[in-house]
C-alpha cells in the first residue's frame, strides 16, 4: 500500500562557521527541479560568527539563531519549525546531486519506507586520505534495505520521525545510528538509495584530522550499539574497537616492561601490533575484494584503515570534543569568498 503523498519537502541545515561550503550547499538544493512539490530550506545557526546567516538568508533560507546546543538538539528544534510531510537532513558540508529531490520523495513512497539516504561520497578533488576513507565508509551502489543511514544526508517521513521522537540530545555522536535503530523497531524501513548521492566536502583532509574526527564519532559507539536491536553486520563496530584498545593496553606494557620482562614483552607488543594491523586489514580486503581500492593505493589506504581503527579504540577511553576545522581566520576568509 502506497503511502500519503508529499506536497513539501523540508530541508534542514545545521550549521556552524561554515559560510563557504554552505553556500555550495543550498545552491545544489536550489538547484534541483522539484516539480509540484513545495520546497522550504531552513538552516539551524549554532552560533556562527562568520557569514553563514547572511548567505542562508541570501538563499531564501528561513535561518534559526540556536547558539550552543548539540547537533542532535539542533535539528530536533529545525524539524519542529518545519512544515513539510518529508524532512531531509543535509548538513551544511554537503553537496546533493541534481535530481535528489525527486529520488527522495520517490524512495520514500513505498509501504513502510520511513526514512532514506546514501552513504556519503569524497569529493572528487580530494586529497588522497579522503579519496581512501571514502572508499573505505562504502558506497551505495544498488537499492537495499539498510541497517542505518548517515545524518548529513537522510530523508525521513515527518510521521516516522515524530514517532520516535527524533534524535537523543543527550548524544554528541553516533545519534544516527541510534535514531535508525528505533526507526527500525518502530517497524519503519530504512531503505539506501544510490540516487540520493551526497558529496561530503567536510571528509577529514589529512591523517591528523581523520584521527581526530574519528576519535570523535567513536565516543557515543557502544553506548548507542548496546542499545539495540544489533544484528551481525553491527558487531565489527564494537568488537574492533574493544580488541584494538586491549591490544593498545598490552602494547603499551610490553614497551615500558621491555627492558624487565625481555622476551616476553617483545612477544608481547608483536602479537599486539599483529592484531591491530589484521583487523585494519580486513577493511582494506573488502575495499580491494568490492573494486573501491586499487593495488598501487593498499599503503596509503592501510594507513588511513590503521588511523580509523586506532582513534575509535581510544575514543572508549579518550573522546575528543568536537573538531571543527573552520576557525575565525577561514571563516572570514569563507566569508569573503562567498
Amino acid at each position: 500500500m502506497a503511502q500519503p503523498p508529499i506536497r513539501r519537502v523540508s530541508f534542514v541545515v545545521p550549521v556552524k562557521n561554515d559560510a563557504g561550503r554552505l553556500k555550495r550547499c543550498l545552491e545544489s538544493i536550489r538547484g534541483n527541479p522539484h516539480g509540484a512539490v513545495a520546497v522550504e530550506i531552513l538552516v539551524a545557526d549554532n552560533g556562527s560568527t562568520d557569514a553563514s546567516s547572511e548567505v542562508a538568508q541570501s538563499a531564501g533560507a528561513r535561518v534559526l539563531r540556536l547558539p550552543d546546543i548539540g547537533v542532535s538538539e539542533l535539528r530536533n528544534r529545525a524539524a519542529a519549525a518545519a512544515s513539510g510531510e518529508l524532512l531531509a537532513f543535509v548538513d551544511a558540508d554537503h553537496v546533493i546531486t541534481s535530481s535528489w529531490i525527486a529520488s527522495a520523495v520517490d524512495a520514500v513512497s513505498e509501504e513502510r519506507v520511513g526514512a532514506t539516504g546514501a552513504i556519503y561520497s569524497a569529493p572528487p578533488d580530494g586529497t588522497w586520505v579522503q579519496r581512501l576513507y571514502g572508499a573505505l565508509r562504502g558506497r551505495t551502489t544498488r537499492r537495499a534495505d539498510a541497517v542505518w543511514l548517515g545524518s548529513g544526508n537522510l530523508v525521513v517521513r515527518r510521521t516516522a520521525f515524530e514517532a520516535v521522537h527524533g534524535f537523543d540530545s543527550s548524544l554528541e555522536a553516533c545519534e544516527d545510528v541510534d535514531f535508525c535503530q528505533r526507526l527500525r523497531a518502530a517497524g519503519w524501513r530504512i531503505v539506501a538509495d544510490p540516487r540520493l548521492e551526497s558529496l561530503h566536502l567536510g571528509d577529514p583532509p589529512t591523517v591528523g584530522a581523520l584521527f581526530r574526527a574519528e576519535r570523535w564519532r567513536g565516543r557515543d559507539n557502544l553506548r548507542v550499539s548496546f542499545r539495540g536491536p544489533m544484528t551481525w553486520r553491527d558487531l565489527p563496530s564494537v568488537l574492533i574497537p574493544v580488541i584494538d584498545l586491549a591490544c593498545l593496553g598490552l602494547l603499551l606494557w610490553g614497551l615500558l616492561t621491555l627492558p624487565v620482562v625481555g622476551w616476553t614483552a617483545l612477544g608481547t607488543v608483536l602479537a599486539a601490533v599483529a592484531v591491530i594491523f589484521v583487523l585494519a586489514a580486513t577493511r582494506v580486503a573488502r575495499a580491494l575484494l568490492a573494486g573501491r581500492v586499487g593495488l598501487s593505493t593498499l599503503v596509503q589506504a592501510s594507513v588511513v584503515a590503521l588511523t580509523w581503527d586506532v582513534a575509535r579504540a581510544l575514543a572508549l577511553v579518550w573522546p575528543a570534543t568536537h573538531h571543527r576545522r573552520t576557525n575565525d581566520r577561514s571563516a572570514r576568509s569563507g566569508a569573503a569568498r562567498v
